[in-house]
């Protein structure tokens, strides 16, 4: 596999996740924490990190922003237990 191709398919497999994580709003970041060893706030580090990486300019609550599909204040309201 080239390294487009597998760019495409990791891209792809995370914006599925990102989808997944934004639908499961039951699934506390604490909940994936203690299973996974990564909840939400960790993937918007990662973002942020690439984005920086890149020479993009972004700071952490857009990073989380683009995670939770809503600013984090919002998605806390609506959905943190």
């Amino acid at each position: 596999m080239d390294d487009k191709t597998r760019t495409e398919l990791e891209a792809a497999a995370f914006r599925t996740l990102v989808s997944h994580l934004r639908e499961r709003t039951d699934v506390q970041n604490i909940d994936l924490m203690n299973l996974a060893g990564f909840c939400r706030n960790c993937l918007s580090k990662w973002y942020l990190a690439a984005a920086e990486e890149r020479g993009v300019e972004m700071d952490y609550d857009q990073a989380k922003e683009i995670i939770y599909g809503m600013s984090y204040d919002e998605w806390k309201r609506r959905y943190q237990k």
